[in-house]
């Protein structure tokens, strides 16, 4: 059966990188995700199917096997799903507002596309990208205990957090990893940044799924 869901996991990405690069599907993706389309829309579907991907695989690595029952998956989903909203808006909003404040020498180096991009990058994970994986975190420890759809006890989940996990695994990555990633993703034409962006879902699943897994462990031990 793990073999089964390996080969599963393994078609849906071959499935993904089909219709995010392979024509004629990347260019009705392109055009979904553009604000004259469905960009949240599209951007809850990425994140459904990319973030869930990247959970299932982190958990995976973490205990050594796969787990698709008893984990409310549906609502881990649906918790990805608003994240990829959350990111329809943050990207543009982060990448206009860079490209203003080099306009305006509020931010030295107008010109160096490159230079831009790390200034959208670092902006983006500082000030927007640790504190959505705190809510990741907390919606996670919500579902855990069956508590998404209750009034949240907001106090008790945050005093709960594994935060010497949070920060040296998922803080961490902000900066070997994610800083890197999103200065790439931001070099790259705006027809191809949906699509990377897209991809790096996974990464991101991946990350949150590994560390919470390992909280988990390390507070059974």
């Amino acid at each position: 059966m793990q073999i089964v869901i390996w080969i599963l996991w393994f078609l849906m990405l071959a499935a993904v990188g089909v219709g995010l690069l392979v024509e004629p599907m990347a260019s009705w993706v392109k055009q979904m995700s553009d604000f004259s389309g469905h960009p949240y829309l599209m951007g809850f579907a990425k994140f459904v199917i990319l973030g869930t991907m990247g959970e299932l695989l982190g958990s995976r690595i973490a205990t050594g096997r796969w787990r698709l029952r008893g984990i409310r998956l549906w609502q881990r989903a649906l918790v990805w799903g608003v994240i990829g909203v959350m990111l329809a808006l943050v990207i543009p909003l982060f990448s206009a507002g860079v490209d203003f404040l080099l306009e305006k020498d509020y931010l030295p180096g107008e010109g160096n596309k490159l230079l831009a991009a790390f200034y959208k990058s670092t902006l983006m994970n500082l000030v927007f990208g640790f504190e959505m994986m705190i809510f990741h975190r907390m919606t996670d420890t919500l579902i855990g205990r069956g508590r998404l759809f209750s009034v949240w006890p907001v106090v008790e989940t945050w005093a709960s957090i594994d935060w010497k996990n949070m920060f040296r695994v998922v803080g961490g990555a902000v900066l070997w990893f994610w800083i890197p990633a999103h200065t790439i993703t931001f070099s790259l034409p705006r027809e191809y940044r949906v699509a990377a962006a897209a991809l790096l879902g996974i990464a991101l699943g991946l990350i949150m799924g590994f560390s919470s897994r390992k909280s988990k462990l390390a507070a059974k031990n």
